[in-house]
């Protein structure tokens, strides 16, 4: 992990933020050389609406059959 000082990357803020997305790789911002804060790529989520949910839900039991029994429907008499 690169390492940089807080004063240098002050001055070039844009062009770590700009390297940190494009390489990937973390970048710590130092103050006295101890470490302040860690510059890490955000995660890009994938904008589809298609599957952002497969497995979210887990099916338990009978998702067929009615929950009550056929006897106790009113429509059915």
């Amino acid at each position: 992990m690169k390492q940089i000082p807080a004063g240098k990357f002050k001055t070039r803020c844009l062009a770590v933020m700009d390297e940190v997305q494009a390489t990937g790789e973390p970048v710590l911002v130092t103050k006295h050389g101890k470490p302040v804060v860690k510059l890490v790529p955000a995660e890009m989520k994938d904008e589809s609406i298609f599957g952002y949910m497969a497995g979210k839900a887990k099916i338990v039991g009978d998702i067929v059959s009615p929950v009550t029994p056929l006897e106790d429907w009113e429509a059915l008499k």
